[in-house]
């Protein structure tokens, strides 16, 4: 906390002043031996600050000033689409017919929602290519650890039990190896080639009969397209595993390619990324996945299912591999998607890709002259970069996160994936402007120039935050999350 904050809250406390106003309880108070342990009964009231109800609004307010956001600034964290969630969504989420409906209603009695998580799931199978869809998965790497729980009772089911190993490419998100761990699998790791892509002979290498799936996600971490994504299919099908889609990069081909075409069996997307939920702090998430027909008597239960012009509940699934969350998905997060999908339409989300291919484009293109660019070649929605050149003036990667703090945006994501030395990697998406874009390399610029001419500049970096640059190990050994006297 800045220490202003910190003396408004604490140190300003004065005895007798409130901060908040709650109406008189309409409900008999019981003693409190009554509601909770004797064990559990503070002696003593908490030290808690006794400010008013203003200087709690501006301490929270400005503390809200203090975090970055996609409605304060650019945020271009690569491998993790952060784009503009439009306000429409919000709008219609908060629709009393949604906002105000209860999980347990007889199902005569949400019919609008049914249907609305009905077309959702309609939709998302469309755009995916698959047969089916299940929303209840609660965000992405809980959507993977659903479809690999899929895949695994799929073999089981076959009499496949001895199919436990999950192959991930080198340059895969963390989240693979460790969803196919917590389904109680095994993970063999794929080599990339000289190109940024899976190295096919490695490929053939790795997989065999104890292959159970390969996780991949297409355009690869690395944001080139896995142009061999057919073959590599044919190679793990004819060993009898099946091809898992990791959505988080599905924003880069949007109504352009869909997995389903690709070969893909099993495909998690990120209504969270790609279709605009809040991301975050702002979430929750949601994972939903969509399935090939083979799989489809594992899904999940219960099932959103229409009969003649009535929607409800299935759980006649006697292979389902069960209720993964409790009741039936975020459901505000799904309206959100689903507003924006029909805001959108077809052509709505097939320019959302050029966009966002256009403007990653253009942004490699013109940092390629200040940073090293480790594939000299087109990228989709995202790119890599390396600081090596920096890293021998004494300028490392960190370093210009930590730099970029000064100039009001949100560092790119760094040092992944692992197969790059001092990685930076870039995603602008479609929503922000060429003039946000130029403006961005114009800071990245500056800083490459600072890097040879004053690097204490950047190694000293950030300048004009609340917080200086801070000791990290220490901070995430021995972090402190209370006011200490």
């Amino acid at each position: 906390m800045h220490n202003q904050e910190v003396a408004l809250i604490f140190e300003s406390s004065t005895p007798g002043r409130i901060g908040y106003s709650l109406p008189e309880m309409d409900v008999p108070e019981l003693p409190l031996e009554d509601l909770l342990p004797t064990d559990y009964v503070r002696e003593e009231n908490p030290e808690l600050p006794e400010v008013s109800e203003l200087d709690i609004m501006r301490h929270y307010t400005a503390l809200s000033k203090r975090n970055h956001g996609l409605d304060s600034g650019f945020y271009p964290l690569g491998s993790c689409t952060m784009k503009y969630n439009p306000k429409i969504n919000e709008n219609v989420a908060r629709f009393t017919g949604f906002a105000n409906i209860h999980p347990l209603q007889e199902e005569s009695s949400i019919q609008g929602a049914l249907e609305l998580m009905y077309d959702l799931q309609e939709h998302l199978t469309e755009i995916t290519g698959m047969d089916e869809v299940t929303l209840q998965p609660a965000a992405g790497a809980h959507g993977e650890w659903t479809g690999l729980m899929m895949i695994r009772a799929y073999h089981a089911a076959n009499g496949d039990i001895h199919r436990t190993k999950v192959i991930v490419p080198d340059s895969a998100h963390g989240t693979n190896p460790a969803s196919a761990t917590v389904a109680g699998l095994e993970t063999i790791t794929v080599k990339s080639n000289e190109h940024g892509l899976v190295d096919l002979a490695d490929l053939r290498r790795v997989v065999g009969e104890d292959t159970a799936a390969l996780m991949l996600t297409n355009p690869n971490t690395l944001g080139l397209f896995e142009e061999n994504i057919l073959e590599m299919a044919e190679i793990v099908h004819s060993a009898g595993g099946k091809l898992y889609y990791d959505g988080a990069n599905l924003n880069a081909v949007l109504s352009k390619a869909r997995p389903g075409d690709m070969g893909f069996d099993v495909v998690h997307l990120n209504l969270h990324k790609t279709f605009t939920g809040p991301h975050g702090g702002g979430g929750p998430g949601s994972g939903p996945v969509g399935v090939k027909a083979d799989l489809i008597p594992f899904l999940p239960k219960p099932v959103i299912v229409k009969i003649g012009d009535e929607y409800s509940f299935d759980y006649d699934r006697p292979q389902s591999i069960g209720r993964v969350k409790p009741f039936y998905g975020n459901f505000g997060i799904n309206v959100r998607a689903y507003t924006y999908i029909r805001s959108m339409g077809p052509d709505g989300l097939k320019a959302v890709t050029e966009n966002a291919v256009l403007n990653a484009n253009y942004m490699m293109r013109r940092l390629a002259e200040f940073y090293d660019l480790p594939f000299d070649r087109h990228c989709k929605h995202e790119f890599v970069l390396s600081g090596k050149r920096q890293k021998k003036l004494g300028v490392r990667t960190l370093d210009i996160a930590k730099r970029l703090l000064d100039f009001g945006y949100h560092p790119p994501t760094i040092y992944f994936p692992l197969n790059v030395e001092e990685c930076i990697m870039i995603e602008p998406t479609e929503t922000e402007s060429k003039e946000t874009l130029d403006q961005f390399i114009d800071a990245m610029i500056q800083i490459a120039k600072e890097a040879e001419e004053t690097p204490e500049i950047v190694q000293e970096a950030p300048h004009t935050t609340v917080i200086g640059r801070l000791d990290e190990t220490l901070a995430a050994r021995k972090p402190v999350l209370r006011y200490i006297k």
